[in-house]
């Protein structure tokens, strides 16, 4: 629960930060309450038989991972004495607070039901991360104190708890909500926005728990946030415990009355007359009692019951524990009846960037140091193998790269910042020149390597990129000669073939005309006949004779077969007898003019096959 209504009076110190942001942090989670979040998603029965709860908790985990971001867990302990009250409320046992309740100096804590339901969730929680390399440090008590602790001292870069008291235990940052989707945001509050913004630190917080109401306190009647953040407001920082411990609560009647302003309506008036009667009640009827309790809070805030910095549980979670896939496998199999290599794509590629965030890290440290070492001389040996390829996932410039050493993965992408990082510099300029000298990339790469993973890896994966474009572009001009090549045999051998075509075309007028030519030369030599003699036509053996030996011998010389056309429709000729002077008659046959040109068929496949040519030559070309 935490304090009433102090996540809204922190709203405007409110953060939403990319995943990234917590890159190569160690963070403490509250582990009560991240199960708390996710059972609240799959509250159903087949979602709990399912173990719907425990997977996001997975999800999250392996979100986490790949970020390198170190995890703790942090379960809660005993119940405090002070928040039996308040835990006895919320179980429904009773509405009211008993007389021993009150009085609890002579009320120890209570020891949690560890066979409830909630309690096995846990359990399989903590199984999970003990899978994944996640420790697990047990409270004493409150789990966010500890967190709280944790993160004052140094040992952690945040918290994760939905409990607002956090900050009254002392926390810095506390990361409240995580979400997955969008490529992954948390919600952060620091306590360094709640101090310069809203002015209040630790001890106004304490007050405002004390007056709105927390775990250990059920607050002032009547009193809300804002008239609230407005008595701390005007005590002060520094003087407001002091004056709790020694006033207790009175000193709020007395700052109400003296903010009162002329134009306060009368309603108010009277709220106020209600909530000063209420303050009377309740401050003058057990006032000792009253003190010694607020007094509690106080230091139940600031002296909460955890595990030391120093102590032995705390160095124990600090400590660096092995991922142990085998056993991952066997809990995703029992929980999630998931088959081996599904667990694997799951979490492998994410233990694979976590590596490789590693090693830049040893890099940048030992060029802090001074050790600007190359690759080679690094005696951690670097995780990446290769870069096979550029790619875009979701419009985020990647690489896939494989690894070396990392069984059951050989390939997996990651993202490009990752190998650059922080300076993209050197990929743009290795990508404009292509051929860059080798002593320049090993200025470039001994320049940068304090800010790059494995810069060797892209200087290498440029220099392949480089020449296999040379290759392909080499391949390329030997194809285009080589289609060029046989383009121009194929354009010589239609050049040849429509050449052909208009040599038989040619060949065919000529014979035409030959034939023409013979026939007129033979009509201006006959001699005169005489049309009058009556012998010419009578004589049927002069007749045939004539016609075969003079009619026949031209006709036959001049004849031309083309193969390429069909034959022409046979037509009928008209003879006439011419009489010789002799008696003889000779049959003369008329020629039309349309035997003399080229067959209309024989013109039309002609221009068919050299469309069909030219559309040959266009398609190779």
């Amino acid at each position: 629960m935490g304090v009433k209504n102090l996540w809204d009076i922190l709203e405007s110190c409110k953060k939403t930060l990319p995943l990234h942001h917590l890159q190569n942090k160690r963070v403490c989670i509250d582990l009560s309450c991240w199960m708390v979040q996710l059972q609240n998603v799959s509250k159903s029965h087949s979602c709990m038989k399912e173990k719907v709860y425990l997977r996001g908790l997975f999800h999250r985990l392996r979100a986490l991972i790949a970020v390198n971001c170190t995890i703790v867990f942090v379960t809660d302990g005993s119940i405090p004495a002070i928040k039996l009250s308040t835990y006895r409320r919320h179980l429904n046992s009773g509405s009211e607070v008993t007389q021993d309740d009150r009085n609890l100096q002579n009320v120890t804590s209570l020891q949690r039901n560890m066979g409830s339901e909630f309690s096995c969730m846990i359990k399989e929680a903590k199984v999970l991360g003990m899978a994944l390399g996640i420790a697990c440090l047990d409270g004493i008590e409150e789990a966010e104190a500890q967190c709280a602790l944790l993160n004052s001292e140094s040992l952690c870069d945040g918290c994760f708890t939905s409990d607002s008291d956090v900050f009254l235990f002392g926390a810095r940052t506390v990361y409240r909500d995580i979400c997955l989707g969008d490529g992954g945001y948390v919600t952060c509050y620091e306590m360094t926005d709640v101090e310069r913004r809203l002015g209040f630190g630790r001890n106004s917080l304490i007050t405002l728990a004390l007056l709105l109401g927390c775990d250990y306190s059920q607050g002032v009647h009547g009193l809300g946030p804002e008239s609230a953040c407005q008595i701390v407001k005007s005590i002060g920082e520094n003087v407001v415990l002091q004056k709790v411990a020694s006033e207790g609560l009175s000193f709020i009647k007395k700052k109400r009355s003296s903010k009162k302003q002329g134009a306060v309506s009368k309603c108010n008036n009277s709220k106020e007359n209600s909530l000063d009667h209420d303050m009377n009640v309740n401050g003058s009827k057990h006032d000792s009692q009253r003190d010694d309790q607020h007094l509690q809070v106080i230091d139940a805030y600031l002296k909460p019951k955890c595990h030391s910095a120093d102590s032995d549980a705390v160095h124990r979670a600090l400590a660096q524990n092995p991922f142990q896939r085998a056993k991952l496998q066997q809990i995703c199999a029992q929980f999630f009846e998931w088959p081996l290599e599904k667990t694997d794509e799951y979490i492998l590629p994410k233990i694979a960037e976590r590596n490789l965030r590693r090693f830049c890290n040893l890099r940048s440290t030992s060029s802090d140091l001074g050790l600007k070492l190359t690759l080679h001389k690094i005696p951690v040996k670097c995780p990446v193998s290769k870069i096979i390829k550029h790619r875009k996932v979701q419009g985020r410039d990647c690489y896939e790269v494989s690894w070396d050493d990392l069984d059951g993965l050989k390939t997996s992408i990651v993202p490009a910042d990752l190998v650059e990082r922080g300076y993209p510099v050197l990929h743009l300029e290795l990508s404009k020149q292509k051929v860059l000298q080798s002593f320049f990339r090993y200025f470039l790469v001994v320049f940068w390597i304090s800010k790059y993973a494995c810069p060797e890896k892209i200087v290498e994966f440029e220099e392949e990129s480089a020449e296999r474009k040379k290759q392909n572009h080499r391949k390329t001009r030997t194809k285009k000669s080589e289609k060029g090549s046989s383009v121009t045999e194929i354009d010589l051998k239609l050049q040849r073939l429509l050449l052909d075509i208009e040599l038989e075309s040619s060949s065919v007028h000529n014979a035409s005309f030959s034939s023409n030519v013979e026939i007129s030369e033979s009509r201006t030599a006959a001699p005169e006949v005489d049309l009058t003699n009556q012998d010419l036509w009578h004589d049927p053996k002069s007749s045939d004779d004539i016609s075969c030996n003079e009619v026949g011998p031209s006709t036959a010389k001049s004849e031309v077969i083309d193969l390429l056309s069909p034959s022409p429709p046979r037509q009928s000729r008209i003879v006439s007898k011419f009489p010789k002077s002799n008696g003889q008659c000779i049959d003369v046959i008329d020629l039309s003019e349309s035997e003399t040109d080229v067959s209309p068929e024989h013109k039309r496949k002609a221009r068919e096959l050299r469309l069909f040519l030219a559309s040959i030559r266009d398609e190779i070309s």
